[in-house]
Parts: C-alpha cells; structure tokens; sequence
C-alpha cells in the first residue's frame, strides 16, 4: 500500500478548464492526470505493470478504433 497526502491547491479558473480538457482527452481523471504531470515534470518513473501496487496514472493502451461502440 502507498501512503497519500491529501492537499488543496488554489488554481486560476483558466488552467483548471485547460487542465480538465487534457485530462478528458487523455482519458484520465484530474487526480490521474495530475499524478502523471508531475512524474513527467519531475522525472520520476512511471511504476510499470508488474510492480505490486501499479497505481500509476499512465493510462492503459486502447483497444479497438476511438470511435467504435459495442455492438
């Protein structure tokens, strides 16, 4: 189990609507898109799928075409 700190940050309305727009395209939640900004910022790793514990925001690769509904 990894520890978390909880931590609010006031943030301009602007970059918080640009923020939440990558994140929905990224397909990740703000929380998620955050974790893996500040990895990349940072330089820090991504923890990799055989890791116990893999909670990194990296998200998964997408199967199938963007566009397609189940059938």
């Amino acid at each position: 189990m990894h520890d978390e700190v909880r931590t609010t940050a006031r943030i301009p309305t602007a970059l918080h609507a640009r923020w939440a727009a990558h994140a929905k395209r990224e397909r990740r939640s703000l929380n998620a898109d955050l974790i893996y900004l500040l990895e990349g910022i940072l330089g820090i790793p991504a923890v990799d799928a055989e890791s116990p514990g893999d909670d990194s925001a990296t998200p998964a690769p997408l199967r199938g075409k963007p566009d397609s509904s189940p059938a």
